[in-house]
Parts: structure tokens; C-alpha cells; sequence
């Protein structure tokens, strides 16, 4: 019993707007949702922090209009990210943030918590709603989390986990879980599209089945659109529209609609039941109790696609991303699977199905497919499933900073992990005996436009002359996406390592930004690194330059050397320009001049050597 409990690991889809728990059924080998005593499958991702206690799911919900600004919703949305990065929408949530150390708290009942702290408490209601299901504790999970998650948001579900006391095995990309609930892998081989449009985020992934083996090709989207926004769009509509027709009993009532915490929340609620509603029918009636009148509006299916409309064309350029980095044309693409409540709403599946040009997978519930999928991973790392395999990616490029902030990638993004790389580095500096690495995470070609992950220092290396130092840098990520890096100075055999373990004080722009403004800038990045490239070489050709001068220039005729001294003046004069033609040409010219010295210094360390070793023999022969 013990060893059935301890290999047990559960499935869990912690989304924006609900969350669920699921395993594999071992009499039928097929995944299930765990449902709750009243036969609910979605807990709605939704804590309040009420004077009688912490409430979860359903009975928070309807806390929602009560307790406004003590029920919290769409903490998802929060995981991993700093105040700086959402402090632009925090108008539309009625509970109180604060910044906190690079990560953000919500003042609500009182007290102050993290978002990994709420998501916690839905965690751990899943974890329960499993031990009353199996009947015994539930120690390990799979957890799934959006592809464009970023390491932050990553570790920081992670933490949600540990605090609801369970061990997170796993975490899995939500498109590739949902491609192991469709069973997918019973395709001899293919290429699926997985289009995931939850309540807070977008993903797009593209993945090559064969033989029962997922492996990512690439994955794209946006970690801050989804169904919430569509809402928002709508509920800001039936504002201005209820303060236009209603301007006169909104002015003797003194009320200030936007700034009403229970106000909005009826109205953010409407806009989503009539959302929900306009998914299968094209008219609907709203009617809001205010207190001193009652708004009445009809809404058409044609009136929710006009608002919505830029949002959901925001999710296909990275899909056309998505695609480009798989190297692939939309025909190619064997499979469209569409997943997340949001891809109920007919404009979002027109919209897929014309940019794809094929119909798409849609018959099992897009609240659960993901779930189901955790599931099944979790079952893969189990032991009872052993004819399948995933294999993820990571979504960002990994590299290390090197001589004028130029960014070094060793393992690009898409990559598929586990995964290493290795390369080679040296010193820029004589005598240098420690080496500063930064370790950053993104696109673009300079490492201040990236995101700094980790810095350590690789020290003891005997000083020599630059260049002279063999410096190996060594970047490993396992199977959950953690990175470990080491440098080892093989001349002397000194060794340095760290693992790198994101912070949360990260702006979540720099997810999208890293990626949209490689492209964005790739021609400024490009040129900025040649320039960088072309004042290092420059630099290595002066510094030997004069030193050359130092040990030889009395080898040379004066002409000779007023050449090489006017050459050298004419690199300084061109390197601190910002012409890198111009740096090159007078990098050559000034190598040119020295041909000679460097031919004359070397026949006097000829001879030099020569003397030595007569001198050597005359002294042994006395």
C-alpha cells in the first residue's frame, strides 16, 4: 500500500478561471476529472479572505459582489511578476496590490499575501478533492502552466505547490498536455497546432508526433491575453453605455461607477454571462440592478465580435511566429487542437480555422482537456505508461554576456530539453584572475536588452597574458527547465557553478518584449554588434601594438616607426567613432604597418634563443 501511495502523482490544470484535478483510470487506461461531493468538475480559481475564514472555489465566487475587495480572482495572471509590470490594469481589479521586494502583495481581509500564496489554497483544494477520492494523502503532482511562462512565473507555481503541501514532479507546457489527452500519439506521424486561449493567457505550440514521442518544435503567445480581457472589453462598453443613459441618476445618486468595487463586479459578470451566452446564441437581454435605477441592453454575437475582434488577432501573429520557427507552411500542419473555455467563442475558432485552413479539433471539453493531459504525464512519470514520451522546449534563448555586452546564445530558443551545450571562452585582460559570468535569458544581440538571470565568478586562474586562459562554459536544463551553469579554466582546472534560480522581481514585458523586439530591432542589434565586435578587435590589435613598440622600437629606422605611431593614433582617433568600416580599415592598415616590426621582433627572439643555448653549450664544454 505504501508503494501504491508513493508512486500515485496526480494531474492538475491551475488556470486563470478554474482549475481542475485529474488521473488515469487503471481498469479503463483512459484520463478522468475528479469532480467534487456536488459532481463539479471546475473549482473556480477563486479565493476570499472573510472574517469567518478563507473560502475557495464556488462559495468565493459568490463573494465576488459581497467582498469585492477580499476575493481574489485571476491570481494567475499576478504569478512571478513585479508591480511594475501590472500596475498599468490594476484599476480593474477591486482588491488593493502593493509592490513588495520585485514581487507583488494583495492587501485583502486584512492581511497581506503573495499570489503564490492564493494559488496555494486552490491547490491544495484539489490536492483534497483527490485524497477524498483515492482516500489516501496525495504527495506529487504534474502542474501545468502556459509554454510562454517565463522561469519566474514558473518557479513561483512551483512555490504554490510546496505551500499546499505537494511535491510539483513535474511541469508541463498546457498545448503539449492537450496533446496527450486527444491521444495524438496514436498518429503514425504528424504535425498538431495547439491554439490555447484560456482566461489569462495565450499559447501556441507546434509539435511533431511520431512513433508515441511529442516533441515541441516551437511555441509562441502571449502570458497576459486571454478570456479576462475579452470581458474587460465588454464590461468598459456597458460602462460608458449605462453613464450615457444614465447620466442623470448617476449625478443625483453621487455614484462613481468605475470607482465601485461592487459595481464593477456586477457589471464584470454581466459582460461575462453575456459573453458565455453570445457563444451559442446571437442575442441576448442583460438587465443590472443598480440602486437607484435598472439598465436594461440588449447585445448581439455581431456587437461582442466588434470589441473583441483586436484582441483576437493579437493571438494569430504568434502563431505565424509559431510556425516560422518550426520551419513549416500552414499546409503542412496535419492537426489544429483547440483548447481553453475561450475557444468556444465562435470568432476565435473562425479565426483559427482560416489562418490554419483546416477544420479544428474541438470535441472534447476545452475547460478539461488540459487537465486530462497532466494527467497522463503524470502517469507517463509513474511507470504506467511507458510507450510515450514528451519531449518540451525552452521558450527563450540561454547565453552568456561576453566583451562589450554582446550576448553569446548557447542553447537557442526551442530547443529541445533536456538538453547541454558547451563552449569556449578566454580572458580580454593580462593578468586577469577572476571572470565575471552573466548568465541572460532572450533575443536581442546585446545583453542590457535581455533578461539577467544569474551572475558568478569563476576565481584562482593563474594570471596570463589575454587570450592565453581556456574557459569552458558548460549550460545544462533537465527535463522541468532548470538551468545549471559551470565554468572551468582547463589550463589550471578551476571550477565554478551555480543553478539558476529566477527571482520574481522580473518585468513580465520582458517575455513578449524579448522576442518582439528581436524583431523589432534586429537591424539596430545587428549593426550594434558589429560595431562592438569591430572596437574588441581593435582593441586586441592596439594593446599588442604597443606593447610590440615597448619591447621592439628600437629595431626600427625612425620613418618606420613615426609610421606605425601615426597608425596606431589614426585606430584611437577611428575607435571612439562610431563608423565601423572605417575601424576596420584602419585596423588593417595599422596590422600592415607592423608587419615588419613583428618579422624583426622575431628574428631577434630567434637569435636571442640561439645565443642562449651557445652560451649553454660553451658553459658545458668548460
Amino acid at each position: 500500500m505504501t508503494e501504491t501511495r508513493l508512486s500515485r502523482i496526480i494531474g492538475i490544470d491551475l488556470g486563470t478561471t478554474n482549475s481542475l484535478v485529474a488521473y488515469v483510470d487503471e481498469a479503463t487506461g483512459l484520463p478522468r476529472v475528479i469532480a467534487d461531493r456536488e459532481g463539479r468538475m471546475l473549482l473556480p480559481s477563486v479565493v476570499a479572505f472573510t472574517p469567518e475564514g478563507i473560502l475557495v472555489g464556488e462559495a468565493a465566487r459568490r463573494q465576488l459582489v459581497r467582498r469585492p475587495q477580499s476575493t481574489v480572482y485571476s491570481v494567475k495572471r499576478f504569478m512571478g511578476r513585479d508591480y511594475e509590470d501590472v500596475k498599468d490594469e490594476l484599476r480593474y481589479f477591486p482588491f488593493a496590490i502593493r509592490p513588495a521586494d520585485g514581487i507583488v502583495k494583495l492587501d485583502v481581509g486584512g492581511r497581506q499575501v503573495t499570489p503564490p500564496e492564493v494559488s496555494a489554497v486552490v491547490l491544495k483544494a484539489l490536492k483534497e478533492r483527490a485524497e477524498a477520492h483515492f482516500k489516501e494523502p496525495m504527495e506529487k503532482a504534474v502542474v501545468t502552466v502556459p509554454a510562454y511562462f517565463n522561469d519566474s512565473q514558473r518557479q513561483a507555481t512551483r512555490d504554490a505547490g510546496r505551500i499546499a503541501g505537494l511535491d510539483v514532479v513535474r511541469i508541463v507546457n498546457e498545448p503539449t498536455a492537450a496533446s496527450l489527452a486527444y491521444g495524438l500519439h496514436r498518429l503514425s506521424e504528424g504535425v498538431i497546432a495547439v491554439y490555447d486561449l484560456g482566461g489569462g493567457t495565450f499559447d501556441i505550440s507546434i509539435l511533431r508526433v511520431k512513433d508515441g514521442i511529442f516533441e515541441v518544435l516551437a511555441t509562441n503567445g502571449n502570458t497576459h491575453l486571454g478570456g479576462d480581457d475579452f470581458d474587460r472589453v465588454i464590461m468598459l462598453w456597458l460602462l460608458e453605455d449605462i453613464q450615457c443613459r444614465h447620466h442623470a441618476e448617476i449625478v443625483r445618486s453621487g455614484l462613481d461607477l468605475a470607482r465601485d468595487g461592487e459595481a464593477m463586479q456586477e457589471l464584470r459578470l454581466a459582460a461575462e454571462a453575456a459573453k458565455i451566452r453570445l457563444s451559442t446564441e446571437e442575442r441576448t437581454r442583460l438587465t443590472i440592478p443598480f440602486a437607484d435605477f435598472t439598465y436594461h441592453q440588449d447585445i448581439t454575437r455581431a456587437d461582442v465580435e466588434r470589441l473583441i475582434e483586436p484582441l483576437v488577432a493579437r493571438t494569430l501573429e504568434p502563431c505565424r511566429r509559431a510556425l516560422a520557427d518550426a520551419g513549416l507552411r500552414r499546409e503542412q500542419i496535419d492537426q489544429v487542437v483547440l483548447v481553453g473555455g475561450s475557444t468556444r467563442v465562435p470568432l476565435v475558432r473562425r479565426r483559427v480555422e482560416e489562418l490554419f485552413g483546416r477544420t479544428a479539433h474541438s470535441h472534447l471539453n476545452p475547460d478539461e482537456v488540459v487537465a486530462l493531459g497532466a494527467a497522463v504525464q503524470a502517469q507517463i512519470l509513474a511507470g504506467g505508461i511507458t510507450d510515450m514520451l514528451l519531449l518540451d522546449v525552452t521558450p527563450l534563448s540561454l547565453g552568456i554576456e561576453t566583451l562589450g555586452g554582446i550576448v553569446s546564445i548557447l542553447i537557442p530558443r526551442n530547443t529541445t530539453i533536456p538538453t547541454s551545450a558547451r563552449e569556449m571562452f578566454t580572458t580580454s585582460v593580462d593578468g586577469q584572475t577572476v571572470v565575471d559570468l552573466h548568465v541572460v535569458q532572450g533575443e536581442r544581440e546585446l545583453a542590457k536588452d535581455c533578461r539577467s538571470l544569474a551572475r558568478f565568478e569563476l576565481r584562482g586562474i593563474d594570471p596570463m597574458p589575454a587570450g592565453l586562459p581556456k574557459i569552458e562554459v558548460t549550460f545544462l536544463i533537465d527535463a522541468n527547465g532548470i538551468l545549471q551553469v559551470a565554468a572551468k579554466e582547463l589550463r589550471t582546472g578551476k571550477a565554478a557553478s551555480i543553478e539558476v534560480k529566477p527571482t520574481y522581481g522580473l518585468s513580465e514585458t520582458d517575455v513578449e518584449r524579448m522576442v518582439e523586439e528581436s524583431f523589432q530591432y534586429a537591424e539596430a542589434d545587428v549593426n550594434a554588434r558589429l560595431l562592438i565586435e569591430a572596437r574588441n578587435e581593435a582593441d586586441t590589435v592596439l594593446t599588442h601594438v604597443r606593447r610590440a613598440l615597448g619591447q621592439g622600437s628600437h629595431l626600427l629606422a625612425e620613418e618606420e616607426r613615426r609610421g606605425i605611431t601615426s597608425a596606431l593614433e589614426e585606430l584611437e582617433q577611428a575607435r571612439a567613432a562610431q563608423d565601423r568600416d572605417l575601424i576596420r580599415d584602419k585596423t588593417t592598415a595599422l596590422n600592415h604597418a607592423t608587419e615588419h616590426l613583428a618579422e624583426l621582433m622575431m628574428d631577434a627572439a630567434l637569435k636571442g634563443a640561439l645565443g642562449s643555448k651557445r652560451a649553454a653549450e660553451i658553459m658545458e664544454s668548460q
